[in-house]
């Protein structure tokens, strides 16, 4: 069985692990700032302005202050188990579960008693975060060399 898995897992260079984890955190970056902005829509006319500026310098904040070190040691983590390595494994175990219980939180906070101008708030910053976060990312791709 483990002969099976082996040779038939989806494995990847540690440059393209590095190119996944980009794209997932500008994927994922984008559809919660794009989806913050539709909501933030129905928001009274310079209250949207001000929550846009707001969510995007909380987002930079976040960013600066943990989402790049994470992009780092997960480049470092990525770096380290070298390459033919699964391409699920771009992400730890931990980092996984991590994701799974952001998608809960936002599934939490569309349903609760939150009104949409908050959550809107949260969303665009997030997404800010992440977009911000997922330059290290992209520095980090290009500079791993290609393969010959």
């Amino acid at each position: 069985m483990s002969n099976w898995v082996h040779k038939y897992k989806p494995a990847a260079s540690r440059r393209t692990h590095v190119l996944a984890a980009a794209t997932l955190w500008t994927l994922v970056g984008a559809g919660l700032l794009t989806t913050g902005l539709t909501w933030n829509r129905s928001s009274p006319g310079p209250w949207l302005v001000a929550l846009l500026v707001a969510a995007v310098g909380v987002g930079l904040l976040k960013a600066h202050l943990a989402l790049r070190k994470t992009a780092g040691r997960m480049v470092d983590r990525i770096c380290a188990r070298g390459d033919g390595r699964c391409l699920g494994g771009f992400l730890s175990w931990r980092m996984w579960l991590v994701a799974v219980a952001m998608m809960f939180f936002g599934r939490l906070i569309r349903s609760g008693p939150l009104p949409d101008v908050l959550v809107a708030f949260i969303y665009q910053a997030v997404g800010v975060a992440l977009l911000a976060g997922a330059v290290s990312l992209w520095r980090a791709y290009a500079r791993l060399p290609r393969p010959a």
